[in-house]
Formats: structure tokens, sequence, C-alpha cells
């Protein structure tokens, strides 16, 4: 019989996630013991918990939060407006995992954008048109009529630029579904465990191969920053911003900085219903995916509880993982735990001291969680009417459905917002990535009304030395709002009600340690053999028994699902061989 989805307020008991047939009402026990126990009800947990209880592993997932999903929820913040209250696109969703789990048949229904990128201009029009603007999308001859208002000369590099990042794309593709090099196996143990190890050298063996003469631009673009190459590439700044955009993302870094150009190949690596690059709006909010996970879990026969706050990995005297134990004081057993926790959280906050070496722990405390987003999460009673693609009567056009992206005329606007953010100051004039989902999503607003997203940069987890004040955030967003009102007139006066949260706030509401939405840098140190340590690539951890399975193991944050899957894997091989 499938496992219900419950909360805890007091003594009653509230169902919190869609029912499943043949559920059990008065479901609000534990089981005495579980072979597996997930710290926290994220995507790669619910996608963790999924692939162990169809593996036959007998599991429960405990999130401490009211609502399922991590940073991938849907909230309603304000009356009739629902939110992706943190992560608000779907992209990299594994294809396997996708079909795997059913998720289509959990509910899961995607509303892909095409065109996905629009860049107003904040200019003079010439002869009374409204400013330039720059729109892409999946259609590359209006992609180059849209480059050629710029210059003639990157309209026709464009497709070869395309090209050739999606070659370079497909070659390390492989790499995100597959577990690192298991170097240690090479070194240590059994012939039975070394023979196991030389199987994860295959994947990097073949993407090796398939690189052939591009490695050496795969190695440059991956260390090299990300104006390095679009500068050799293009001559027109809005093009060269757009696109410096997707090597900043997420990520305290300069387009000047070394090592910018991974995160724009990690995001042009993007797939949705078998399109390449293509990013979209999850229907009720990017909950849906996180309850289509939890549903197809719960079909398995997986326990999910929410408001379950662990405050401590219980850890025997043979240095054993043996379960958790609740801050209320409640022991669950079990013979794993996999903990969807930022590596920070788990060794610092959840794991005993005593069951870690100094050495280690120093290792953990150097991982870096630097983050530069503050989130603007608003509601609006009119859709933003943009001077650059004015449209009538608030009708949408299909810029609406795009990302939008504002303060990216040239990416000297770019490198003078980081500047601000590194010496300790909000930025002055911050680069926004605003999205419209209900433009798509009619489920999420009232008639008539937009939820907006304001995704922004660059901002600091502490001002000038010092914490944010409810003033510090306010005053960040209005400055922000001023800016978006300089694009789309009548914005500030169609504000319904607005959600801050800075860099401390998406840490302490959602876990991101720092703020940072990847659970980790994405920086070169910060990947694949090193993610989240050098020897620590893997899934497992120090302690026997207890495992990562989040963003913050490889492949890193934004590929949803990876490193859930690849850790229920490394957790069914090893439980089979105890």
């Amino acid at each position: 019989m499938a496992a219900a989805v419950w909360t805890d307020r007091g003594r009653k008991a509230v169902r919190l996630v869609g029912t499943v047939s043949g559920s059990r009402s008065n479901h609000t026990a534990f089981q005495s013991r579980y072979d597996a126990l997930v710290i926290g009800g994220g995507h790669n947990g619910l996608v963790a918990a999924a692939y162990l209880q169809k593996g036959g592993v007998k599991t429960a997932v405990l999130e401490r939060r009211h609502v399922l999903g991590g940073a991938a929820v849907s909230e309603e913040i304000f009356p009739g407006f629902r939110f992706s209250r943190c992560s608000y696109l779907l992209s990299l969703l594994r294809p396997q995992i996708y079909k795997d789990l059913e998720l289509k048949k959990h509910g899961l229904k995607v509303y892909m954008r095409d065109p996905h990128a629009f860049t107003p201009m904040l200019e003079e029009g010439i002869r009374g048109a409204p400013p330039r603007s720059l729109t892409l999308g999946s259609d590359l001859a209006n992609n180059q009529s849209e480059i050629g208002k710029f210059s003639q000369k990157d309209a026709k590099a464009y497709p070869e630029f395309i090209s050739h990042l999606e070659k370079l794309a497909s070659a390390i593709h492989p790499l995100l579904d597959t577990r690192p090099v298991d170097i240690p196996g090479f070194t240590t143990g059994s012939l039975r465990k070394r023979l196991a190890a030389a199987k994860t050298l295959m994947p990097a063996v073949k993407c090796g191969l398939k690189l052939g003469r591009n490695f050496p631009d795969f190695y440059e673009i991956v260390t090299a920053p990300i104006m390095k190459i679009l500068t050799r590439w293009f001559e027109s700044e809005p093009l060269r911003a757009t696109l410096a955009t997707d090597g900043v993302i997420g990520a305290m870094t300069s387009p000047s900085n070394p090592g910018s150009g991974y995160v724009l190949l990690h995001h042009v690596m993007g797939e949705l219903e078998k399109e390449k690059g293509a990013w979209g709006y999850v229907q009720g909010g990017m909950g849906g995916v996180s309850q289509a996970i939890a549903k197809a879990a719960q079909s398995y026969g997986a326990d999910i509880f929410t408001e379950k706050d662990v405050g401590q990995v219980l850890v025997g005297s043979d240095g054993v993982a043996k379960g958790v134990v609740l801050k209320d004081g409640t022991e669950i057993h079990s013979k794993v735990v996999l903990s969807n926790a930022t590596p920070y959280v788990t060794f610092k906050n959840l794991t005993p001291q005593a069951a870690l070496s100094p050495e280690f722990i120093k290792a953990v405390d150097q991982i870096d969680y630097t983050s530069p987003v503050t989130k603007i999460n608003v509601a609006v009673d009119k859709l933003p009417n943009f001077i650059a693609s004015p449209t009538p009567h608030d009708k949408p056009g299909p810029h609406h459905q795009c990302s939008i992206h504002l303060n990216c005329e040239s990416v000297d606007i770019l490198e003078t917002a980081y500047s601000d953010a590194k010496n300790g100051r909000p930025s002055t004039r911050p680069m926004v990535e605003m999205t419209i989902p209900s433009v798509l999503d009619p489920t999420l607003a009232p008639p008539g009304c937009h939820v907006v997203s304001l995704f922004t940069q660059f901002t600091p987890y502490h001002i000038e030395g010092r914490d944010w004040t409810e003033e510090d955030k306010e005053a960040f967003a209005d400055t922000v709002f001023d800016w978006v009102e300089q694009y789309a007139p009548g914005f500030k006066k169609s504000v319904v009600g607005r959600d801050i949260l800075c860099p401390p706030d998406l840490e302490r509401i959602f876990g991101l340690t720092g703020g940072n939405i990847f659970h980790g840098s994405m920086s070169l140190d910060q990947l694949y053999l090193a993610r989240p340590l050098p020897y620590l690539s893997n899934y497992r951890s120090p302690v026997k028994g207890l495992y990562l399975c989040g963003s913050g193991c490889h492949p890193g944050g934004g590929v949803m699902g990876s490193a859930g899957w690849n850790a229920a894997l490394t957790v069914i091989a090893d439980l089979k061989h105890r």
C-alpha cells in the first residue's frame, strides 16, 4: 500500500501533497526501522527515494519544512498568487529519470518557451520607433534577423557559434548521468572493487573520444573567462551581454573571470521533451515537478513526511550511521542515511563532529558557497508592457514568455554590478532576469493578474560586513523596481505584493548554505572529481552508511535529479555487498 505525505500540526495530521490511491488516512507513525532514510525532500532527495524504493530498499523521506521540494517549491505567498518561490525554470531534468519514474503519468506538465530570451534596450528610438531589443529562440533565421539589428557580422557567425557549443555539450552530456571516476576504487580494496571502479572510467573515456580534436576548445571554454570566448565570436554588446548572463547566472563571478565559460556550457546542456537547450515552466509552479517525483516514490511504497526536522545523524560506537534523531527527540533507525542537505549542513550541523577528522572538517569549511542572488517574487495586477516591444490591451506578446534580461545592454553594466557586490554593496544597477510564467500558465494568478519572478544579481551575503536588515531589503527591491520601471513604465503601480529573498533568506528558508542555489560554487575546483571535495565525489562520506545525494555532489546544481539517482544506485550496490 502506497504511503501518503503528512505534516504534524500539533496532534493533527494534515495531508500536504496530492492524494495517493490506497493511502491510509491514519498513517502518521514511522516504522520501527527503515532500510534508508533521506534527509530533505528536495528534488534530488525525492529522486533518490523513488529509485531506492523501486529497488526494494524501504525508504522514508524527512523534510523539515511544511512543503516538499526544497528549492523547487510552489507557494501561495499572496492570496490567489502561486509562485515558484526559489527555483523558477525547469531544464536538465534527466530524460532517463523522466522516463523511469513516469513523471508525466504522475502529473508533470511543462509549458515550453519559444522564444526564450528577450533583451530590451534603454535607448532613444530612431525617428519615433521604439528602442531596439534582441529576441532569441529556436528559429535560427529569426535569431539572425534579430542579431542583425546590431551586427550583420554577428548574425552570420551565430549559427556556427551555436553549433560549436552544441558539439562540446553533446560530448560531455553523458557525464551528467554517470558517477565520477572512482579513483579510490582503483587504489584500494579487493579485485572485485577494482574491477567495478574500472567501469566508472568508461564514460570519461567516451567523452574524450567524442571530443577528439575539439578537446582544446573544450578545455578553453571550461577554464577561460566567458568574455574571451564571446569577444572572439561577436562584436555587438547586446548579444555578448545576453549570452554572458548565462555564464554568470547564480554565480558570484563576472564575465571576465576565469571559469565563467563552463556555466554557459552547463546551461546549453539543458533539455526538455527531447529539445536541446530548452527551458520551460512547470504547470502550477516548480512544486509540480517535486510533487510528480514524490508521487512516483509513493507509488513504489516510500514514506514521505514533512515538518520532520532532523537534529543529528545517529552514529554508533562502530562509526557506522544508524539512523537519525529529530529535533523533537524522536529516533528513527535505518541501515543507511542519505543527506539531501548541502555538504556544509550535512557535515557541520547534522553529523557528530567526533565522527569526522579535524582535517576533513577543515576541508568542508573551505567549500565555496558564495552567492550573488536576491530573488524577488512579485504579484502584479497588470502585465508589464515594455517600451521596446509594446503590446496593446495587456495582451502578452511572444517576448513575455522569455527570460527577460534587464540591464544587459553591455558587458560593462554586468562588470560594474559584480564589482559593487565584491566590495560588499548591493548593485546599484543590478543584472535582472525577469520571468512571467503566468503568461503560459493561467493557474498561477487571478484573471488579469500575473506572477513575476525577478532573479537579481549582484548582492553580497553581508552588506559591508554587517547583516541585512528589512530596510536594506526594501531599499534594494526599490532599486530593482526603479530599473524595471524604466523598461516597462507602470510596473511599480501594478505591484500587489512582493517577497524579497536576499542570500541569508535563501539560506534560512531553503537550507541553501550562503544562499548558493547550486549547493556550492560551480567553479572548476568544485566539479566532477572535486565535488564537493577531492576524494569525496562518489556520494559516500567518511562515515560508513552516510551518503550525500544533493546538488553539492556531481554533477552539481541545476541538473535535476542526477545526484539523487546516482546516489541511490551507489547505496543499492553497497547494500548488496554488506
